[in-house]
């Protein structure tokens, strides 16, 4: 294989394990705005089967951030992938996942439901704790993969006041708060 075809296929792979988080992020948005209609109905059954499903597609997001982790070495991230997230191939000069529409609609969505995950009927509290367990897997499989690519040791794309891991600890921190503010993530 050529040093082009290789690198075109390492940016396929990273690609298309971004559009499968992508999905996962709008699966979410699906589930947890049912998850809202069904609590709101009382239909506690059907809320924990919503909520069930989100906590796996939180877990689906989080092995697809491992396995865009797994397929290449730092150097070639360096070289072949951060290059397309930086100008001239995208217009920002911050680029981040946190300026995608789903992952605002998503956002919206648990600051919404926060006040409704801190006083759920106890039948749904085995399964948010799933949710909330989900969610800390997620997040570590987010910081795991930054701190493989260096993001321990320099800013990230969209700051560089602090180091792309600290960034990631700290909104890791605020989206937990959001669905469970008794409980912080302490691995990582």
């Amino acid at each position: 294989m050529t040093t082009t075809e290789t690198q075109a296929k390492l940016k396929q792979l990273w690609e298309g394990f971004h559009w499968l988080f992508f999905v996962d992020v709008q699966g979410l948005i699906i589930c947890l705005r049912r998850f809202e209609m069904e609590l709101a109905a009382s239909n506690f059954h059907q809320a924990e089967v919503e909520l069930r499903t989100a906590t796996k597609l939180m877990l689906a997001s989080g092995a697809a951030m491992e396995l865009a982790g797994s397929c290449f070495s730092k150097e070639e991230y360096e070289n072949q992938i951060l290059p397309t997230m930086k100008p001239p191939q995208v217009q920002s000069e911050n680029f981040s996942g946190l300026m995608s529409w789903d992952h605002a609609l998503l956002i919206k969505i648990l600051k919404r439901l926060s006040p409704v995950f801190q006083d759920l009927p106890v039948e749904l509290h085995i399964q948010h704790s799933q949710f909330v367990n989900a969610y800390v897997t997620l997040s570590n499989a987010h910081t795991a993969v930054c701190t493989r690519f260096g993001g321990d040791e320099k800013g990230s794309l969209r700051c560089n006041k602090s180091t792309a891991v600290s960034k990631l600890k700290i909104f890791a921190q605020n989206r937990l708060k959001l669905i469970n503010s008794n409980r912080k993530i302490t691995n990582s």
